[in-house]
């Protein structure tokens, strides 16, 4: 399958990374590389993860990462990710 990172997405990852930088620029590494090994294996297990808590529809998935919620939806032969926040900010 083929995952495709929305805007939403990569503009919300950027901002995290500053974010995280700003303390530990090592952390901000870490999370991102550790972060991208789960979005890759989706690929292979794409319903690993739960049913998404804001959508009505199956195929709406929340991968829950260090307290950061990915918001991606199973399409017929891709994946798309779609948003990445802090669940405090939803």
């Amino acid at each position: 399958m083929v995952i495709e990172k929305k805007p939403k997405y990569i503009y919300g990852l950027i901002s995290i990374l500053r974010y995280i930088k700003n303390d530990k620029p090592s952390a901000a590494k870490k999370f991102e590389l550790e972060l991208e090994k789960k979005i890759k294996n989706l690929s292979n297990f794409p319903y690993k993860f739960r049913c998404s808590i804001y959508f009505e529809d199956e195929s709406y998935r929340d991968l829950v990462y260090d307290g950061y919620t990915v918001v991606y939806k199973v399409e017929h032969e891709k994946i798309l990710i779609l948003d990445i926040f802090k669940w405090q900010n939803q």
